[in-house]
């Protein structure tokens, strides 16, 4: 299974799930650390999902019913499904495009206000650039592109610590604090990238030390794509760990389907173990059209994740319309305005 980053006309940002072989599982030559029990991780398993396009489509007169076929609060209706915890991404200096603008640190604080109101977990997700980062792009800021490492070292710094700060300001204590999204090559490339495993490891230990500074009981999670690929994720934590890296949850994304989850799981549980850092799923979706395979690949990876100890699983953009945003991996049925069959996926396990 590979998850692909593909730009859709006008440059929205689609995920199409290619059914394809999954990568075949095999051990990484790392010592193992003690991780928590599955059974205490059990008890507080996160279900979550990423909404940040919701205040764009209300203000574009999108709405959402429930299974019943009733306009209502979309926070009520995935509360409904068991969801506990929102994701929200943000952007340095985002355009005012409605599906790949917007989501300014300004914009991400005052929904996060919304979700706490709302008796909902937040999860705050830095791509650090201005619009998409993911494991194939990792622009910086336009503002920060032509800084030295150093200069880079201190807007980090600022903008990391200014976020938070905001956030405390607005009564918001985040949840979780993810430092980048599918870093797998790298953040703001070229100064973070890989190639240079110093620079890549002194930029994100800014970000997790700024975010500790302001909220220190918070978790800080390192983001990684595609766990079926072992050498991507292994040659990230060489290079991040072997520098002195520091994170306290290791977030991946898999939209996995069908027979293709087991494996990945698999591999999920042994990048667990191998690193000693509980694994949270931080995104997970599938063919808007296939809900009945969506629900069932959601409750093997939510049953899978709890079995080996691991923290969550976040559906992204589940609420999402075609109309909106050419995205075709939503859990809504835009004609009827309800939610599909891949909802129930989190219900009952």
């Amino acid at each position: 299974m590979t998850d692909n980053e593909t730009g859709a006309p006008g440059g929205v940002r689609r995920r199409t799930v290619l059914l394809g072989a999954a990568a075949g599982a095999g051990a990484l030559a790392l010592g193992t650390s003690a991780v928590r029990a599955p059974q205490a991780e059990a008890a507080s398993f996160v279900k979550g999902a990423d909404i940040s396009w919701m205040p764009q489509m209300e203000a574009r007169g999108y709405y959402w019913n429930n299974r019943s076929g009733q306009r209502q609060d979309l926070f009520t209706i995935l509360k409904g499904y068991g969801i506990t915890a929102i994701s929200l991404r943000t952007w340095v200096n985002p355009s005012s495009h409605p599906a790949n603008g917007h989501c300014s640190m300004a914009e991400t604080v005052q929904m996060a206000r919304r979700c706490v109101d709302a008796g909902l977990q937040v999860l705050i997700g830095f791509h650090f650039g201005d619009t998409w980062n993911s494991v194939g792009v990792q622009n910086p800021p336009a503002a920060w592109a032509g800084m030295s490492y150093n200069q880079m070292l201190t807007a980090m710094r600022t903008y990391v610590t200014n976020s938070m700060n905001q956030l405390r300001s607005a009564g918001v204590t985040p949840d979780w604090v993810k430092i980048g999204n599918e870093t797998n090559s790298g953040i703001c490339k070229p100064t973070g990238s890989i190639s240079r495993p110093a620079q890549m490891t002194g930029l994100l230990n800014a970000a997790y030390d700024s975010a500790k500074q302001v909220f220190p009981g918070t978790p800080v999670l390192i983001h990684l794509a595609q766990p079926q690929k072992f050498d991507s994720i292994q040659n990230f934590f060489n290079a991040y760990r072997g520098n002195g890296g520091k994170w306290d949850i290791t977030g991946l994304s898999s939209y996995a389907q069908g027979g293709n989850v087991s494996p990945v799981l698999n591999n999920m549980r042994t990048i667990q173990t191998s690193y000693g850092k509980p694994v949270m799923q931080v995104e997970y979706g599938g063919p808007v059209g296939k809900p009945t395979q969506v629900r069932d690949s959601l409750r093997a990876f939510i049953t899978g994740i709890k079995g080996f100890g691991g923290l969550g699983t976040f559906f992204w953009e589940p609420e999402g319309y075609p109309s909106f945003n050419y995205y075709n991996s939503s859990a809504w049925d835009e004609g009827s305005k309800r939610p599909t069959a891949a909802m129930d996926g989190f219900l009952n396990v």
